[in-house]
């Protein structure tokens, strides 16, 4: 019987916050997978965090292939995606806002991935990655209302699948996962926001830029999220984490981080002062 994703199967137990995550994350509609996103943050938070039923060590497969997605936007290489007009043109603004959505929405289902597919860590993990869900989701549903108030919608612009391909990638390894979604990609936003959100607000958009706030204050959270269950990841297995990264950035052919980077989010978001000198160094090389 299918999960309904507002609640328990018809007749069926209340499904195991990781069974939830998973028919959430086979959810094809953007604006239907994050309002369930938010009910399944908001009914975690009704409850003492030791009345969830997590599931922690079920064994879950996915019956359908991973991650539901509409059939807009058309998926296509980066280097095929269009080359951002100016934002002081609403056709430029518009485009920019879609990718910052787009990148939005597949965090979400990254978010998601890791709550069903990750068996057997701490109840934290768990209830962190459910925090960055609802937080991304929320982050997806500000600006697809944003980008409506433009005259377009979330699907409109052809966008790139380089996040999604770095969680199959890991999909195998929680640590590898932990190392180079939240740590590598996702990171890559603290850097970008500052710069996105002073454009925005050059070009009169005081609602985007306003957006992007709140997008730059949650990921330092979420980016300290993945820090922390790296090095508790690191720590279980007895590996020197900046070289356990370095090894892991080679084998996963992670992308190579360029300058400049922003220091003081990313050592608010756990950075310690060797790994930001190890990133340093190799964006020198």
């Amino acid at each position: 019987m299918p999960l309904d994703t507002h609640g328990a199967a018809p007749g069926l137990a209340a499904p195991t916050l990781r069974r939830q995550a998973l028919a959430i994350l086979c959810v094809n509609d953007a604006g239907e997978k994050a309002a369930a996103t938010r009910r399944m943050r908001q009914a975690a938070d009704a409850m003492a965090a030791q009345a969830i039923g997590i599931g922690i060590e079920e064994s879950l497969h996915a019956g359908l292939p991973l991650p539901g997605r509409p059939l807009l936007p058309e998926l296509v290489p980066p280097q095929r995606v269009e080359r951002r007009r100016s934002i002081h043109t609403p056709a430029g603004r518009c485009a920019l806002i879609h990718a910052l959505a787009h990148i939005e929405f597949n965090a979400i289902n990254l978010a998601l991935d890791a709550i069903w597919r990750f068996a057997g860590m701490p109840v934290a993990f768990y209830l962190d990655w459910l925090r960055v869900a609802d937080e991304e989701a929320l982050h997806f549903t500000l600006l697809a209302q944003h980008l409506a108030t433009l005259g377009a919608r979330y699907g409109d612009f052809p966008a790139h699948n380089s996040l999604w391909e770095m969680a199959d990638k890991t999909a195998g390894d929680v640590l590898a996962r932990m190392a180079l979604v939240p740590r590598t990609l996702e990171a890559r936003g603290l850097d970008a926001s500052p710069p996105v959100r002073a454009k925005l607000a050059a070009a009169g958009d005081h609602e985007a830029a306003a957006i992007i706030d709140v997008i730059l204050r949650d990921e330092v959270g979420h980016v300290a999220i993945g820090n922390h269950w790296y090095r508790w990841l690191c720590a279980a297995r007895g590996l020197d984490p900046v070289a356990t990264y370095a090894e892991l950035a080679e084998r996963y052919q992670a992308p190579r981080l360029r300058p400049p980077f922003n220091l003081a989010a990313r050592r608010a978001a756990g950075f310690a002062e060797d790994e930001l000198a190890w990133l340093d160094a190799q964006a020198g090389q």
